[in-house]
């Protein structure tokens, strides 16, 4: 081996590797990733160095850096409170906020199939026949309705809420293993069964108890529903059309993406559970009801956008494997 010719190839990946080292309590997750990268390699070229070359001032550089930089990659895996903030502030937020294309989408033609269903249903009385009786559409519209939000204990229906919220998520993202064909079918059931009652409800004048019912706690609830149909059918379209990467690899990231998605969605549901249990059937006048219900989702949407287009500066993915297991030391 030629070893001037060596270390002129080399010279710039050990410097780098150096510099990174310098720096290892300021460095990004994408440079984390590299010094990882470098340290694998440039150990290698120390292994090659060794049992092709004498230059004992070489082998002594090339020693004392693959030993600095083994110390920052292996000193200190990062404990679990870093690992919670990140997801928080990383792992959840970019993948909600780089699916935004399919997620206003979804919530576009969902509301559209409730407007089209609520206002066929309302303009209607053969409609309206052909769904039930108009005793049973009475007790619905002046009793059931309401009654749903407050017949039992709120703990209770809190969980009961999270459940079946959890479930409908749940579906979402699990059929985008089917290439998330039947999530459109998903969401038109729940958004046809909006559109009936919401039609019901305005034929009978109780549209303010229908907004004043589902508002609280409806907008951040079906925010998180669409986040589930939109990064489960964008999973489904990576198996299409993966671009120019391997179909595979795009897969395994994108679906570890979902992973993150799915796991923050829980919590945002437990949120929404909550408001529908504690606040929407409360006594609190209509109006805080749904201000409450507002500031919930406008502090949803808020964080979305801050921290996910921080993260998509920062170039990360959401990719669960990219996260860092280690923290840089001194």
């Amino acid at each position: 081996m030629d070893v001037d010719a060596f270390v002129v190839a080399h010279r710039d990946t050990w410097k780098r590797l150096d510099e990174l080292v310098k720096r290892r309590r300021e460095l990004s997750g994408a440079e984390i990733d590299e010094l990882v990268e470098l340290y694998q390699r440039v150990s290698t070229h120390l292994s090659m160095v060794r049992s092709a070359s004498t230059d004992s001032v070489l082998v002594g550089r090339l020693s004392t850096l693959v030993a600095r930089a083994r110390s920052a990659v292996t000193g200190a895996h990062a404990p679990l409170w870093r690992e919670f903030a990140r997801f928080w502030t990383v792992s959840f937020p970019v993948v909600a906020y780089r699916a935004w294309r399919w997620w206003l989408a979804t919530a576009v033609l969902f509301f559209a199939v409730v407007l089209a269903i609520g206002f066929w249903v309302a303009g209607s009385h053969e409609v309206q026949s052909a769904l039930s009786t108009p005793a049973e559409i009475e007790q619905l519209v002046n009793h059931d309705f309401a009654s749903y939000y407050s017949e039992n204990p709120a703990g209770s229906f809190a969980l009961q809420v999270w459940v079946n919220n959890s479930w409908v998520a749940a579906q979402c993202i699990a059929f985008s293993i089917l290439l998330g064909i039947p999530i459109p079918w998903v969401l038109f059931q729940n958004a046809a069964n909006l559109g009936v009652i919401g039609g019901l409800m305005f034929q009978a004048g109780k549209a303010d108890v229908l907004f004043g019912l589902l508002i609280p706690h409806g907008l951040l609830e079906l925010s998180a529903v669409f986040l589930a149909g939109a990064v489960g059918m964008r999973l489904g379209w990576t198996v299409i059309a993966p671009g120019e990467r391997p179909r595979g690899q795009v897969l395994a990231e994108q679906g570890r993406a979902v992973v993150a998605a799915a796991v923050g969605l829980v919590v945002v549901l437990l949120v929404s559970g909550l408001i529908e249990a504690m606040v929407t059937p409360s006594p609190l006048p209509t109006f805080m009801r749904i201000g409450i219900g507002l500031a919930a989702e406008a502090g949803f949407l808020a964080y979305v956008i801050y921290f996910g287009r921080r993260a998509v500066r920062a170039g990360e993915t959401g990719d669960i494997e990219d996260a860092p297991d280690v923290v840089p030391t001194r």
